[in-house]
């Protein structure tokens, strides 16, 4: 398509891909959506973004990153037969992370119909120079269908500036500027030799004002408004190769409760490892992938956390670590999710997020998951697996230590390769000498 053009899309499940070149010196980059009515979003929460990844009327979800054969795609699911008849367009932005899009080669949205994986419409964005933000297309109502347009427009002001533009209410931290020294000259202190000059009492003969009764006529103040929603938080944390660890009482995220939310793509059909290592291999859309934590704390005990033998934890006994459910389905919204009391921090010596395939492959490749760390307090933390070149079905995630009052995340990304008989859980265990016994289970 060309900047300014437009085409029908259908009204129906979309993947919205947002992509780039990666390579030496090119910046992260982060797909965004704003749901706008008259130009503007109703409220914050017409906001989709890494932070937000999910709209609450299920119409746009973020479903994460891919980094893999030199090009980095950031996705967004539009269910435009989802999307509230309020909602007159759907913006798709991009916002550079550390540079500009002067240094991000190759930048692209592209729209597949999410059933068939066939291409609706696609849009090259070429000439960026010194721009932070991108609007680089919208879906808007025409006639009862929907249509897509190539916009191409950029901002300087990044992330923060544009989502200000359509009415996003933005959470700035706030640096105290050190007080100004005074130059006022206090006032003397009274002598205690200076007669003061007496307060006379009030007379009881006095007449008081009459305090007027309330007119049954007059307007009383209405009730004050309810308190608004906390702003919009942008920052973030993403875990890279390059800076693979990050510390939650830096952040701020060391009390409450820290979710690890992992999801995936399921693809009908994939051609698995096999193709890679001679044998046939598919990934089917019944694809079950368990993520679990090997957990042990401070007294010495240890154990795991997982739907396998229904061992699922709990929250507020030990070990403090919770798994909500067994998804199959790889949602954002939903996924598979772990929870971390880090009220109790004090008790752990170290826990690792894990993620082993239960059935539907034989391997992590060709298939894209992403991890996300978000702390009831701080930054969510968030990276996406490696692409996957040998035949792993179990995936070490990250590894939390306490190092002694701090708790530092680590991105581990690690794919392992069993030996023959050996369980995925147990190579884990092998693999960061946790030295716990295995039985044979089932879920």
């Amino acid at each position: 398509m060309l900047k300014g053009s437009n085409t029908a899309v259908p009204t129906t499940a979309l993947r919205v891909e947002v992509g780039w070149r990666s390579g030496a010196g090119v910046p992260d980059a982060d797909a965004s959506a704003l749901l706008l009515v008259g130009g503007k979003v109703r409220s914050d929460a017409d906001f989709v973004f890494y932070n937000q990844p999910a709209h609450a009327s299920g119409a746009i979800r973020h479903e994460g990153k891919r980094d893999a054969g030199g090009r980095v795609t950031d996705t967004l699911l539009a269910d435009l037969a989802r999307v509230e008849p309020s909602i007159e367009t759907v913006i798709i932005a991009a916002s550079a992370d550390g540079g500009t899009f002067g240094q991000v080669p190759g930048l692209y949205v592209e729209v597949r119909d999410a059933a068939q994986g066939t291409v609706v419409a696609r849009f090259d964005s070429t000439g960026a120079t010194t721009e932070t933000a991108f609007v680089l297309g919208e879906f808007y109502r025409r006639q009862g269908a929907w249509k897509f347009r190539a916009v191409g427009q950029g901002y300087s002001s990044g992330l923060e500036g544009l989502a200000t533009d359509y009415g996003i209410t933005v959470d700035e931290p706030q640096h105290a500027a050190p007080a100004a020294p005074s130059t006022a000259t206090p006032p003397p202190a009274p002598s205690p030799y200076v007669r003061q000059p007496a307060v006379p009492a009030p007379s009881p003969y006095a007449t008081q004002p009459a305090v007027p009764a309330p007119s049954p006529y007059a307007t009383q103040p209405s009730a004050p408004p309810p308190a608004a929603a906390p702003p919009v938080r942008l920052t973030k944390v993403t875990l890279t190769k390059a800076a693979p660890s990050v510390s939650l009482t830096k952040q701020g995220g060391t009390s409450g409760a820290l979710r690890v939310n992992l999801n995936w793509q399921v693809r009908k059909q994939f051609s698995g490892w096999g193709s890679k290592f001679g044998r046939p291999a598919a990934m089917h859309a019944d694809l079950d992938l368990d993520l679990c934590a090997l957990y042990e704390l401070t007294d010495g005990s240890k154990g795991v956390v997982q739907a396998l033998g229904n061992a699922f934890g709990a929250l507020h006994q030990p070990p403090y670590i919770h798994l909500d459910g067994d998804d199959r389905t790889g949602a954002v919204e939903t996924g598979e999710n772990l929870t971390v009391n880090l009220d109790h921090k004090h008790v752990f010596r170290r826990i690792l997020v894990f993620v082993t395939i239960y059935e539907g492959a034989r391997s992590f490749a060709d298939l894209h998951a992403t991890v996300t760390l978000t702390p009831q307090h701080g930054a969510p933390i968030d990276f996406s697996l490696d692409e996957c070149t040998v035949p792993s079905p179990v995936c070490a995630l990250a590894l939390i230590t306490n190092t002694g009052g701090d708790l530092v995340v680590q991105r581990e990304a690690r794919y392992l390769v069993p030996e023959r008989g050996v369980s995925p859980q147990r190579t884990v265990d092998y693999a960061y000498g946790w030295g716990m016994n295995w039985t044979p289970g089932r879920k």
